[in-house]
C-alpha cells in the first residue's frame, strides 16, 4: 500500500522469518559495507546490480516504496519469497496495477535477504553515498499509516541527504515474515 500524504516506503522486503541455521552469513549491521549483489532480475526482465545505482546519493533497499527520486535517492524493492503469490509473474502484475516507479527485483535464490538479514516485509535498509548501511528497520512506528507519528525512513533519508547520520539508525521492523526455504546441509 502506498501511503498518501507522507513520503512512504512500501518496502518490498519480502523480508523474512529467519532461522539462525538458515543464514548464509551474519546479518548486516549499521556501519557495515552494504553486501554487494548482481544479476537480480527485475520486473523489466533486465538484470540489476548494486553497481547500477552508483549515481544515487542514497539508496533505500526494501525487503517496496515511493521515493525521494528528485532528491537523488533510489528506492529498490526486493522480493525474495518463492511462494507462488510472490513470484516474478505476480510481481509484474502488481507493479503494473499499482504503477510502481522504482526497480522491483526478484531474488529467487534468497541470497540478498540472507546477506542483509531481512526478516519481515517491509524491512528497510538505508545505504549512504559510500554504500554503508546507515539505517535498518521499519518505515515508521505504526502499521496504520494514519497513526504513524514517527517517520524513521524519511528522517533517515533527510539526515543522509544533509550529510549527517540518521537520528535513529536502527528500529524494530514489523510485518509479515519472509518465507525462507530451508538450506541443504
Amino acid at each position: 500500500m502506498i501511503r498518501k500524504g507522507t513520503i512512504s516506503f512500501m518496502m518490498v522486503a519480502a523480508a523474512m522469518a529467519l532461522a539462525p541455521s538458515a543464514l548464509a552469513a551474519e546479518a548486516s549491521k549499521v556501519g557495515d559495507a552494504a553486501p554487494d549483489w548482481s544479476g537480480i532480475i527485475g520486473i523489466d526482465d533486465k538484470e540489476h546490480s548494486l553497481a547500477d545505482y552508483k549515481e544515487a546519493k542514497a539508496i533505500v533497499l526494501v525487503f517496496t516504496c515511493n521515493d525521494y527520486g528528485p532528491k537523488g535517492v533510489q528506492v529498490i524493492a526486493v522480493n525474495v519469497n518463492n511462494i507462488p503469490a510472490d513470484r516474478l509473474d505476480k510481481m509484474k502484475e502488481r507493479a503494473k496495477a499499482k504503477g510502481f516507479n522504482f526497480p522491483y527485483i526478484y531474488d529467487s535464490s534468497q541470497k540478498m535477504g540472507h546477506d542483509y538479514g531481512a526478516k519481515v516485509t517491509p524491512h528497510v535498509f538505508g545505504l549512504d553515498k559510500d554504500r554503508k548501511i546507515a539505517y535498518i528497520g521499519a518505515i515508521d512506528n505504526s502499521q496504520k499509516p494514519d497513526r504513524a507519528d514517527k517517520h524513521y525512513v524519511r528522517d533517515a533519508l533527510d539526515a543522509l541527504l544533509a550529510g549527517n547520520k540518521p537520528p535513529q539508525a536502527e528500529t524494530k521492523a514489523f510485518g509479515c515474515s519472509i518465507k525462507y526455504e530451508k538450506k541443504a546441509e
